[in-house]
């Protein structure tokens, strides 16, 4: 069940969601309208010939950070990290689910390439995986729309919310966009590189 507008505000009365700020008229009818925070990360391709999700990638990415003053400008088939403006929260027994705006998918922006989700007991600046499949260059403004969030509750609170220790949850809190932490998942076990189970 995806909650209405009315739920919505009194979930976030109650603190079972939380968007901080609340843009004046975001929430929409089935969710909250999402807008573009100043820090992205993308890719080096000058001294890189691959990905390999086994290494840390920190170093194959660029930090950047735009104002009212300067553009992202995301050129046709490239990826770029950015962030949501808004630090956004679910409590234990919620999920939110992140989805593009419409206009913008029709010049060929992609907000999320898979991970449009927000664990049950998170709360942070929403990663936005930014893809232009135009052929044009796309710009993009300091605090646009740039999304939409829906909150979903779930059938009991989890057991281990997003977070807790045992997991190993690798984005809690974010505030500033990260590399992927994939190559975590890898242990080194006797010289070999296993995967985690």
């Amino acid at each position: 069940m995806i909650l209405s507008d009315k739920d919505i505000k009194k979930y976030l009365k109650t603190g079972r969601i939380s968007v901080d700020p609340l843009f004046p008229n975001s929430i929409q009818p089935a969710s909250i309208d999402l807008h573009l925070g100043k820090d992205f990360m993308f890719f080096r391709t000058d001294n890189h010939t691959c990905i390999d999700p086994k290494l840390p990638l920190d170093d194959m990415m660029e930090r950047v950070s735009i104002s009212e003053k300067r553009q992202f400008i995301l050129h046709p088939g490239e990826f770029a990290l950015g962030m949501t403006y808004e630090t956004v929260g679910v409590s234990d027994d919620m999920v939110g689910r992140l989805e593009g705006k419409s206009s913008l998918g029709r010049i060929g922006l992609i907000i999320h390439a898979t991970a449009g989700y927000l664990d049950p007991g998170n709360k942070l600046k929403m990663t936005l995986e930014l893809h232009n499949i135009s052929i044009l260059p796309i710009k993009l403004y300091y605090k646009m729309p740039i999304a939409q969030i829906s909150f979903t509750p779930l059938s009991s609170p989890a057991d281990s919310a997003y977070g807790n220790k045992k997991l190993g949850s690798k984005y809690f809190g974010a505030t500033k966009p990260q590399a992927s932490q994939y190559y975590k998942n890898f242990l080194k076990n006797n010289g070999w590189i296993k995967f985690k189970q």
